[in-house]
């Protein structure tokens, strides 16, 4: 379904707030992901409310650590069963491949299915300038993100969260079965916000975004079915 494709970003601080969004959007079927915020705020809590309403889950807690910090993180997000969660490449080959051996580790011994764990390459806030000037990476930045993809494709990874910017490079350079997760995605009634490389969801989906992640166009619209509705729609435009 092409509502799956569409990944709700839960950025709300409370259990309660998440909890009427799940409930107003689950109906249309689409993904749904918790992070930082959320997470740290209510814990594993709101994992098993979204499971509980027939939902699936992106954790997207950008694990980056020391490679058996990291396993331990991955076989919690295991045992919980959600659908997907990532890891920072740049933490290296070995911590890459720490969180999925542990991952699948786990879901053999629970009797779950293992994970997506896709590869958090540059985040969408970052743009050229603040990758040279404040990160101190002076590699253009859509070369960065292909050598970050590379590693976590060496590393075993099922594919990579990238701005929809670099889709169509990553798409030529791995092929149709590396999973792209694309956030920085504004459909056409929204601002872009925070984001630096942003783009529709038509244009995500053509260019060859797998997922697409929308939050704030949608979570704090007057209607966010309404807005999630024409998120679809868009989506749907570039099938």
């Amino acid at each position: 379904m092409d509502s799956e494709r569409l990944i709700v970003a839960l950025d709300v601080p409370t259990f309660k707030e998440a909890e009427n969004l799940v409930d107003m959007l689950k109906p249309l079927g689409v993904t749904f992901k918790v992070g930082l915020e959320l997470f740290f705020s209510e814990g594993p809590r709101v994992v098993e409310m979204i499971h509980s309403r027939g939902g699936k889950v992106f954790l997207d807690c950008k694990f980056h650590d020391i490679p058996n910090t990291v396993a331990g993180a991955a076989r919690a997000a295991s045992r919980m069963g959600v659908f997907m969660f990532n890891i920072h490449v740049s933490g290296g080959i070995e911590m890459m491949k720490a969180g999925l051996e542990a991952a699948r580790e786990e879901a053999l011994k629970t009797g779950t299915a293992v994970p997506k764990i896709l590869g958090v390459t540059v985040l969408t806030s970052i743009n050229q300038g603040i990758l040279k000037d404040e990160i101190g990476i002076k590699e253009n930045l859509e070369q960065k993100v292909l050598d970050w993809a590379g590693l976590a494709r060496l590393a075993g990874l099922d594919g990579v969260i990238a701005s929809p910017k670099e889709i169509r490079s990553i798409r030529e350079q791995f092929g149709p079965d590396f999973l792209i997760v694309t956030p920085g995605v504004r459909p056409r009634f929204a601002s872009s916000d925070d984001q630096k490389r942003v783009m529709t969801p038509e244009e995500a989906v053509l260019r060859g975004a797998d997922y697409i992640v929308v939050g704030r166009p949608i979570t704090r619209a007057e209607d966010p079915v309404k807005a999630a509705v024409e998120v679809i729609k868009e989506m749907q435009g570039g099938v």
